[in-house]
């Protein structure tokens, strides 16, 4: 323990160069975002994670909530099973579009992030990679939305529901819903990934994290 302590101490000391908080950065970032699209994309990435599992849009509980009342749980559970894989799919689309925003980033941009808020990082991808990512997600969810049965799943809902005597009926646009929880869920990924770098040293992995991230400490 005392050794590695003393290595992180080491690689911690000096004010680094804008050069090497660049890079730092990048390397920080690079290392997150695909932990966290690696995780996500795993089976039960969204499915097993309470928050940010997809649930009914919210729109559509009331549908939920009364196909269960008249005994289709399975239906019900389908649909929610089936969103989640396809969201699953979709975070597969996610690391180059991160890797490209990353080398997008300026020496200003680096600096900004270290010594802003804890989700600096997070707010960066969320400006310059929304919009990216929406257009890569779509056809991907859409595709996996047909191949694991949430279309069917969700047109057999919404058409149990609507027969039910005076309901309004329910239309909503799958592939826009899931694309953006998707998203979502990525960013809340993301901001755990840059929790870990800011505020554990043992996720620091490197001595130039180390360094430049053990300076950033000094100027909380």
């Amino acid at each position: 323990m005392g050794s590695i302590l003393g290595q992180v101490a080491t690689g911690a000391t000096g004010t680094p160069t804008n050069l090497e908080i660049g890079n730092a950065l990048k390397q920080a970032l690079e290392i997150g975002t695909a932990a966290g699209s690696d995780k996500l994309s795993a089976k039960d990435g969204f499915f097993g994670n309470m928050a940010i599992k997809i649930l009914f849009p919210a729109e559509a509980q009331k549908v939920e909530k009364t196909l269960r009342s008249v005994g289709l749980n399975s239906l019900a559970d389908n649909v929610i099973l089936s969103l989640n894989r396809a969201a699953e799919d979709a975070a597969k689309e996610a690391k180059p579009i991160f890797v490209n925003a990353i080398k997008q980033m300026t020496i200003a941009d680096a600096t900004n992030i270290l010594l802003g808020n804890k989700d600096a990082a997070t707010q960066y991808f969320k400006r310059v990679t929304t919009a990216q990512l929406m257009e890569r997600f779509s056809p991907v969810i859409s595709n996996s939305l047909s191949k694991v049965g949430a279309t069917k799943y969700w047109g057999d809902a919404a058409t149990a529901y609507n027969k039910l005597p005076l309901v309004t009926p329910v239309n909503t646009n799958l592939t826009n819903y899931v694309a953006e929880k998707a998203i979502s869920g990525m960013f809340v990924q993301v901001a755990q990934e840059e929790l870990k770098i800011r505020d554990n040293i043992s996720a620091r992995s490197t001595a130039l994290l180390q360094k430049v991230f053990g300076y950033a400490d000094t100027k909380k």
